[in-house]
């Protein structure tokens, strides 16, 4: 098993359950989105599939799966540290889609409305915080980099979990600025960013579930 979801919990989750044998860590990278049965809209030139052993041991069924995705065309790496990439990921990702979920603004706007960008930065400096209180070893310039990245995504681009906040879908907020919310408060680390973001973004979550009935 290889989980592609974004978040970082997915692997350990599934390793609790299959056994971390028949586990690897895993991440992609994509902005797109179905359009129609079979047809995807990508909008993105960051296309990516990355995996690698819990205690990233470079071990021959990695390899071996390796080099089927590149055989397929596939843009594929096993990185030297599987659990910083899954973490530099969701560093991007989860302020990306939490601002975008409250703002409901695409990435271009975020970046360049001061009092939003300012959020995003905020919030990587919480999710950068919680990784090294769980001894994730992320650069000291990660947030400055990834604000650097942020700047070169075209400026439509938005995330799942904020497309799926606006169509009235479940979405992936607990897993995103919820987990940070969650693991900060297992590592004695505030993130009141991320909870500002979790806890306006839950009554609608909790409507898409069937969860809660709005008033009429």
């Amino acid at each position: 098993m290889v989980p592609l979801q974004n978040g970082v919990e997915a692997p350990s989750l599934l390793a609790a359950i299959l056994g971390p044998e028949h586990v690897l860590a895993g991440l992609c990278g994509t902005i797109s989105w179905v359009v129609a049965p079979g047809r995807i809209r990508n909008i993105g030139s960051a296309n990516f599939i990355k995996f690698g052993e819990f205690d990233n041991r470079r071990s021959e069924r990695a390899e071996r799966l390796r080099q089927l995705f590149e055989k397929a065309g596939v843009k594929v790496d096993i990185p030297s540290d599987i659990h910083k990439a899954l973490w530099e990921k969701f560093l991007l990702v989860t302020p990306f889609g939490g601002v975008g979920a409250v703002s409901r603004a695409p990435i271009g706007i975020m970046r360049t409305v001061p009092e939003t960008r300012l959020l995003l930065e905020q919030c990587m400096q919480e999710v950068s915080a919680v990784a090294r209180a769980s001894r994730v070893q992320l650069s000291d310039t990660v947030v400055p980099d990834t604000m650097k990245f942020v700047d070169t995504l075209a400026e439509n681009a938005t995330t799942s979990l904020q497309r799926d906040i606006a169509e009235g879908k479940p979405s992936e907020i607990d897993f995103w600025n919820g987990a940070v919310v969650r693991l900060g408060r297992a590592v004695n680390i505030p993130t009141p960013v991320n909870q500002f973001i979790y806890h306006s973004v839950l009554p609608q979550e909790l409507r898409a579930r069937g969860k809660l009935v709005f008033p009429q």
